[in-house]
């Protein structure tokens, strides 16, 4: 659907808050990346996984750890979305979990010999990390009216820029921390940029733009809304969303049937999987009933929040492809030949260096150039294509793979093509969805509607440990073996099709998705 919008105001202005904003997720993610681009190199080589003898069975174990801690990541922004949305605001939420999150810090940097407080450590991170990272991002769009709202998109690309700078510097220099320094200096120094990133926030507190919460006596939330289209009674109508809901909640019970073979982590993420997809679904079958106890805005609102929860499903086998960079790729890494100086999981560093190219790359000289061509980029068609992108890179780390695997020796240096279609993929889907979520989003549902965009990260992570588990199954690798691939060679190209397919499932739907806008009205 085509709208014709209002020239932007020539005297609108960046907001004097953003840089605090910028500055504190700037420190934020050099800490984040800091640590868990060398999660998976300490784990293989640290005392915590000694027990485990066979060094194959030991990486398998490393990377469900660090899979387990990215699910946890990204499955609690669901919590700081609820609290920030109902009790406390973004910024108050913000501040809290991000002192959760220099403790998880302080536990890895002092604990590195130590499972309980090792472990204890990613738990505190994951808990943190993941409380305010659906708020971050919201409350950059919060700082923002109709009056300057087409500054947003330059902010959220600086936003995401400023993202990889920390992770590039931390790409960099933590693996070499973490080599001739040791585990406690490596994981102390991301530790620091936490505390400064909290310590940046907290200073601009006067400036901010601050939303008030929603509140837990609001009646027309999204729950409530949902709840009342499930229940409702339509005369002669019956209630088939209640039936597709209530075998949702049921699906997602039996899910923890699954804890014995695959483990806890696995199912309850099986479970909520089944139990969003139920709910929503059904309540969107019935959602026209709530309109007699809701008022229109928020019953179309709940309608744009389960319409784009189908597009973030789509997106999550991108995710299940580029958070293996950091686990799979790295132990690629690790059998190729390279420097006597150099480490592995430093080509991670690739990733934020090309995504600081190929933002500004995209909107001085791409998207013109498309637009010029008569194709408009819409933030729905980047994103389908970036999900086509991190296919082709799985095609070639696979090609990789499989000269490896015959005796070829290869350099590091190969890794370079599928880093770069990989970030070109990144840029595409995630500098994109950020945008797109907020944007989608109704004023009161913007937390929830970031904390679902951050699942699709869970999702994404969930397939990579079944595909984990699948492969420890000899029946599986039996039948691998018959095809003349490696197990390793085999998944890579597993999951390039799992990507190419999302895409083409994902470009059918974005051409009926309609598109809305969810910004705040000109401030008074």
């Amino acid at each position: 659907m085509t709208t014709h919008a209002e020239a932007p105001p020539a005297t609108a202005r960046l907001p004097r808050q953003i840089p605090f904003i910028i500055g504190n997720e700037g420190c934020e993610r050099f800490s984040f990346y800091g640590m868990r681009n060398i999660l998976v190199q300490f784990l293989i080589t640290s005392t915590l996984l000694q027990h485990i003898l066979e060094t194959g069975e030991r990486e398998l174990v490393a990377k469900d750890l660090m899979h387990t801690f990215m699910i946890g990541v990204y499955f609690f922004p669901l919590l700081g979305g609820y609290i920030a949305d109902r009790f406390f605001g973004k910024y108050n939420t913000i501040l809290w979990f991000s002192l959760v999150y220099v403790a998880g810090h302080a536990c890895l940097a002092l604990f590195d010999d130590s499972r309980t407080g090792f472990f204890t450590g990613l738990g505190l991170i994951a808990l943190g990390a993941g409380g305010i990272k659906p708020l971050v991002a919201s409350f950059v769009g919060d700082q923002f009216d109709q009056s300057n709202k087409h500054l947003a998109k330059v902010v959220f690309d600086a936003f995401y820029w400023i993202i990889n700078f920390g992770s590039l510097f931390a790409s960099l220099l933590m693996p070499l921390f973490l080599k001739n320094y040791g585990p406690g200096v490596a994981f102390g120094i991301p530790g620091l940029l936490m505390l400064v990133a909290t310590l940046v926030f907290w200073a601009g507190r006067k400036r901010y733009v601050m939303v008030p919460p929603v509140g837990g006596d609001e009646p027309h939330t999204f729950s409530r809304v949902v709840r009342t289209a499930l229940f409702a009674h339509a005369p002669d109508r019956g209630r088939p969303g209640l039936v597709i809901a209530a075998l949702g909640v049921v699906s997602a019970v039996a899910a923890f049937a699954l804890t014995g073979p695959l483990g806890f982590v696995i199912a309850f993420c099986i479970a909520l999987v089944l139990l969003i997809a139920g709910v929503g679904g059904g309540a969107y079958l019935q959602l026209d009933r709530a309109r007699s106890l809701h008022p229109e805005a928020a019953v179309d609102g709940v309608r744009s929040v389960l319409r784009v929860l189908v597009a973030f499903a789509l997106v999550t086998p991108f995710f299940s492809l580029f958070d293996q960079k950091a686990s799979t790729w790295v132990i690629q890494g690790n059998a190729m030949t390279k420097p006597e100086w150099f480490v592995a999981s430093q080509m991670q560093a690739l990733n934020p260096a090309l995504v600081m190219l190929l933002i500004p790359f995209n909107n001085l000289v791409l998207y013109p150039a498309l637009r010029r061509l008569g194709w408009e980029p819409t933030a729905l068609r980047r994103m389908g294509a970036g999900i086509a992108f991190s296919g082709l890179a799985w095609i070639v780390v696979g090609m990789i793979q499989l000269a490896m695997d015959g005796g070829t020796p290869m350099s590091i240096v190969w890794q370079i093509l599928p880093y770069a279609l990989l970030t070109f993929g990144e840029v595409l889907v995630s500098a994109t969805g950020l945008e797109f979520a907020y944007s989608q989003a109704p004023v009161a549902m913007k937390g929830v509607v970031m904390s679902f965009w951050n699942l699709t990260t869970t999702v994404g992570n969930l397939w990579v440990l079944l595909a984990n588990q699948a492969v420890r199954n000899d029946g599986l690798t039996g039948h691998i073996a018959t095809t003349g691939l490696s197990v390793t060679a085999f998944q890579m190209f597993f999951f390039a099709a799992f990507a190419l397919v999302a895409a083409l499932a994902f470009a059918w739907y974005a051409r009926r998705y309609r598109v809305v806008d969810n910004y705040r009205a000109v401030s008074a």
